[in-house]
């Protein structure tokens, strides 16, 4: 059984889930994508495996135009065969050792992934650990970071629901003892 939890936020609710982010029907689901928005392994992989093959196209039209999709930026796309009606693309930072703007660019991922939630109308958005997986970003810094910027926009009412999903337990535990620490439990 999947472990879930749930923190009201201002207007808002952040729900933490330790599941499969491409099944999940909201508005838009973020992909922690590659500059060149081709897909790859990880959730990248996985969620452009079940959007199908006019994801990758509609990624290529738009690297067309921007050549590549710098890291903090996010674009959006169709959600084509995925339940989601849309999804957002962003590229998070690789970790050198948090001395190189890793932590800065990492909340401008979330941040711009927001954004561009807001301007499409977008009001409940399922978002990966961005940059902790293969871009080995630590768990216990990326969360609270992560769910400062989630909480802001949730606050705001920039959105009315995110759903923040992690890919095991461990990474469950560690998201939700940052998120019982910050919002209280």
């Amino acid at each position: 059984m999947p472990r879930t939890a749930h923190f009201p936020i201002g207007p808002g609710t952040l729900r933490l889930i330790e599941g499969d982010i491409t099944r999940d029907d909201a508005d838009a689901i973020v992909n922690a994508a590659n500059a060149a928005l081709a897909g790859g392994g990880g959730v990248d992989g996985a969620i452009h495996r079940a959007a199908g093959p006019r994801l990758l196209a509609a990624c290529r039209d738009i690297i067309a135009e921007i050549d590549h999709l710098p890291p903090g930026q996010a674009v959006i796309t169709p959600g084509f065969d995925l339940p989601a009606r849309a999804v957002i693309h962003t590229v998070g930072p690789i970790w050198y050792g948090g001395s190189h703007g890793e932590p800065d660019t990492l909340r401008s991922a979330y941040a711009a992934s927001l954004a561009r939630a807001a301007e499409h109308n977008l009001s409940t958005v399922a978002f990966p650990a961005i940059s902790t997986g293969v871009y080995g970003y630590p768990v216990e810094l990326a969360a609270p970071l992560a769910l400062g910027v989630l909480a802001e926009a949730l606050g705001t009412g920039t959105v009315s629901e995110i759903r923040m999903y992690v890919y095991s337990a461990a990474a469950f535990a560690a998201w939700n003892e940052a998120a019982v620490t910050l919002f209280g439990g």
